[in-house]
């Protein structure tokens, strides 16, 4: 009985967490998607009001921003059906708002399972926050400012040189790159979740080199699941920095436990 009243517990904890997070990307969310930022120039510095405009909104100015930059030159960004723009607007809404609300999200989940932590565990956890939000926002610039550029350009290349006239669909464009930044922010935790599961006593230092195989192999697969196209040329622009990644971790976790060693031998 107890049992099922500490579980029951646990879920209403977890409820309350859940809708907190929704709150708070459901507030970024109907701000980008409802108003305009409008530039104003004050003393010399460029600042940004905003004004209620449901069409021309924060979504669509960066919709429009991603057009002029990430999109070859001679393609052209097309919508074939109604609502396809409406749609493209949500869906940027939805990937400004996980990302600005990232925080939040964290602050819940560490909160959640906190109580089901050791003390270094803790500790641990604290300490990876932050940088668990840097590299997030950091995959995601990195991606969109030196990755989706090239990829965009490489795919659409072929085209040219036939001397095609290409027409991307603003629907399939955004869900392109979306999924890119997404891709990108997420597989750039994989040192700080190495850190964690080694700081935490979960695995060993050495569990890394023993399995990196496997781990090669996960990567792989995974950069062919996330990757939006068959080609089987762009899952390496995931594969590839996840395996560099994956060895800077186990390299950088192996000298921290040689440290440690050192320290407590003297």
């Amino acid at each position: 009985m107890a049992s099922i009243e500490g579980i029951n517990q646990h879920l209403e904890e977890l409820r309350k967490r859940i809708i907190r997070i929704i709150i708070a990307l459901g507030i970024i969310f109907v701000f980008v998607i409802s108003f305009h930022l409008y530039q104003i120039d004050v003393a010399g510095f460029q600042l940004y009001y905003p004004a209620l405009d449901p069409v021309d909104n924060v979504a669509a100015q960066i919709t429009k921003h991603m057009k002029n930059n990430l999109v070859p030159e001679g393609v052209q960004l097309i919508q074939t059906e109604p609502g396809q723009a409406l749609f493209a607007q949500i869906y940027v809404g939805a990937l400004v708002a996980i990302v600005i609300g990232m925080p939040v999200i964290i602050k819940e989940l560490v909160g959640f399972i906190k109580p089901a932590l050791k003390e270094h565990e803790i500790k641990v956890t604290r300490s990876i926050a932050l940088p668990a939000l840097v590299l997030f926002i950091t995959g995601c610039i990195f991606s969109y400012f030196l990755v989706i550029p090239y990829m965009l350009e490489f795919l659409y290349m072929y085209g040219d040189a036939s001397g095609l006239i290409t027409f991307l669909n603003i629907m399939d464009f955004i869900t392109f790159v979306l999924q890119y930044l997404l891709a990108f922010g997420v597989s750039l935790q994989l040192p700080l979740i190495m850190y964690a599961l080694t700081m935490s006593g979960i695995v060993g230092d050495k569990f890394w080199r023993k399995n990196i195989r496997y781990a090669i192999l996960a990567i792989t697969i995974f950069g062919a699941v996330v990757t939006p196209d068959g080609s089987g040329i762009t899952m390496w622009f995931i594969a590839v920095p996840m395996m560099a990644l994956y060895l800077a971790g186990m390299i950088i976790i192996e000298n921290k436990k040689r440290k440690k060693d050192l320290n407590l031998k003297s």
